[in-house]
């Protein structure tokens, strides 16, 4: 088994059309803590990551500091979760189910093996 980092993006605007009233955020919540679940019942949730915040900053090189960590980029990473699954074919197949994707995308990404194990 290996592990795969999903990160969650959607636009600012897909995000709060997402959200929209208190009661659509809450059944958007509800549906993601069901996929979590499921997820975690079928042995795949290896952490449970968190949610992001829009706040930031970008560091580059020649020391370069910019506020806003996604003003290059359309979508925001939102968040994220690491979970295991047997090869990215299978990671992609667990993603298939997570509402986030009502309004956004998610990014899956290999982790690197433990250079020190």
């Amino acid at each position: 088994m290996s592990e795969f980092v999903y990160l969650y993006r959607a636009t600012p605007d897909a995000q709060r059309a997402a959200m929209g009233t208190p009661a659509q955020a809450q059944r958007s919540l509800e549906r993601y803590l069901t996929w979590l679940r499921t997820l975690e019942a079928g042995g795949h949730l290896k952490q449970p990551g968190q949610p992001l915040l829009a706040e930031g900053s970008v560091v580059r090189k020649d020391r370069v500091v910019t506020d806003g960590p996604y003003i290059e980029a359309k979508d925001m990473v939102l968040g994220f979760i690491v979970v295991e699954a047997r090869d990215l074919a299978q990671a992609i197949e667990l993603a298939h189910g997570c509402p986030i994707l009502d309004s956004g995308s998610i990014e899956i990404r290999p982790v690197a093996p433990d250079p020190r194990r």
